[in-house]
């Protein structure tokens, strides 16, 4: 029994028509297919909003640390376990 996978989708998008003229100034430019400029772009805003993502959670973390007495605490406790420890 074989299985199929997609590798690609066909999607259908809307955007202005300057945008459009703008992206096949650019196509002709590089020389590239629309598809490949769209799937440049779409790689490139996911890989951003997953940085965004890292980055709140990080500040999340760092706000946490900064107003949890208890949490800075046991970093504390656990740096200076660590530390006095030979490998």
């Amino acid at each position: 029994m074989a299985l199929s996978a997609k590798k690609a989708e066909k999607i259908t998008v809307t955007i202005p028509y300057e945008l459009k003229e703008q992206l096949n100034a650019l196509k002709d430019e590089l020389q590239t297919s629309m598809s490949a400029i769209y799937k440049d772009a779409l790689k490139t805003y996911v890989e951003q909003k997953e940085v965004e993502k890292w980055k709140k959670a990080a500040a999340l973390m760092a706000d946490e640390y900064e107003n949890n007495p208890e949490l800075r605490d046991w970093v504390e406790f656990e740096e200076g376990f660590y530390d006095d420890k030979t490998v």
